[in-house]
Parts: structure tokens; sequence; C-alpha cells
């Protein structure tokens, strides 16, 4: 794999899991808020909401970090198909931290999406006045643990590619053919020296 390749596919990962970041953030920040309104009679008590705007957020986030993670392992063929990895510590480096991109990956794809459909959901019915009604709101934390998550699963994401470069055989394999084709024209070469013709 070419240099200019590898620093591409590194700025495509790190770019998608910083805005997933950004909008994990933002998404945290506009977490949607409910209060109780009463009708103009005052008969009757019901949850208005403001913007929904974390939700947008937070399923922006759940694409870009999906995005990035496709694109990874995709790139390396997820351990699944193409050439295995040369033994050594950038394979074990490469498996390890393959393991923990995936664990952080999932776990922050599920506060993304659960925080994004709880925070859509909106407490419709109403009450008579008087009686305690509760808004039913995201619980303050969910979209933050989310980026953090994403913050690791970045760090992850990139050890992992790197160590799987560094492991991957295709090099390995292409030069020792070279080698292989080398020794056995220099063989014929000397045996045909060893045998002059008249």
């Amino acid at each position: 794999m070419s240099l200019s390749l590898s620093i591409t596919l590194l700025v495509i990962i790190i770019s998608c899991h910083l805005l997933a970041f950004v909008f994990a953030v933002g998404a945290e920040r506009r977490r949607s808020v409910g209060k109780v309104v009463h009708d103009q009679y005052d008969e009757y008590s019901y949850c208005v909401y403001d913007t929904d705007a974390s939700t947008v957020y937070g399923l922006c986030a759940f694409g870009l970090l999906l995005v990035s993670q496709t694109v990874v392992n995709g790139v390396t063929k997820c351990f699944c198909f193409g050439k295995g990895l040369m033994p050594g510590r950038f394979k074990t480096i490469a498996v390890f931290f393959y393991v923990f991109s995936w664990l952080n990956f999932l776990a922050a794809e599920a506060c993304l999406l659960g925080g994004s459909a709880r925070n859509a959901y909106h407490t419709k019915y109403q009450v008579l006045f008087g009686t305690h009604l509760s808004c039913a709101t995201l619980r303050k934390g969910v979209f933050a643990a989310a980026a953090a998550l994403i913050l690791l699963s970045m760090m992850a994401s990139v050890v992992y590619y790197w160590a799987h470069s560094r492991a991957d055989t295709g090099g390995w394999e292409k030069h020792q053919d070279e080698g292989l084709a080398m020794t056995g024209s220099d063989t014929s070469k000397k045996e045909a020296n060893a045998y002059p013709t008249a």
C-alpha cells in the first residue's frame, strides 16, 4: 500500500471520528427539554418540548462513525479475507486494537442511537390541572459518553490500521517471490556456464 494512500485513509478515518465527536458534543448540549404548561382555561396540563436538534446531531454522529468503521475494515479486510498477517508483535497489536476498536464502536453507536431515539420521544398525553406530570427527557451524559467512546474508537482504529499495515504480508511475499525468481535464473546461468557448448 502506497504512502499517499495510507495518509489519505488516515485523514478520512480521523476526520470522520472528529466530526462525529463534534456532533455528539453538540447533541449533549442541545438535548430536548420539556416543560409543563397549562391550557388557556387552566383545566389541563401537558408537556411542551423545545428543539429536536440533539436527535439530528446524534444521528449524524452515528452515520459518520459507521462510515469510518466501514472504511477501516474495508481496507484491512476485517481479518476475515485477504492475505494473512506475519506473526509477531505487530500482529498481536493489530488483533488487540481491532477488538478494542469494535467494542468502543458498538458502545458509541448504541449510545448515539439510543440517545437519539429517547431524545425524540415526547410525552403526548395531558392530565387535569393540578395533577403531577413528568415530561420524559433524555438523561444527561448519554451523548457525552458517546463522545468519549468515539475518541477511544478513533485511537484504536488508527493504531489498528498502523499495526495491520506493518504486519501485512503482501510486501514480504512479493519480495520473497522476486528472490526465488532471481535465485532460479542465477542457477540456470551457472548450469549453462558449467557445460559450455562446442
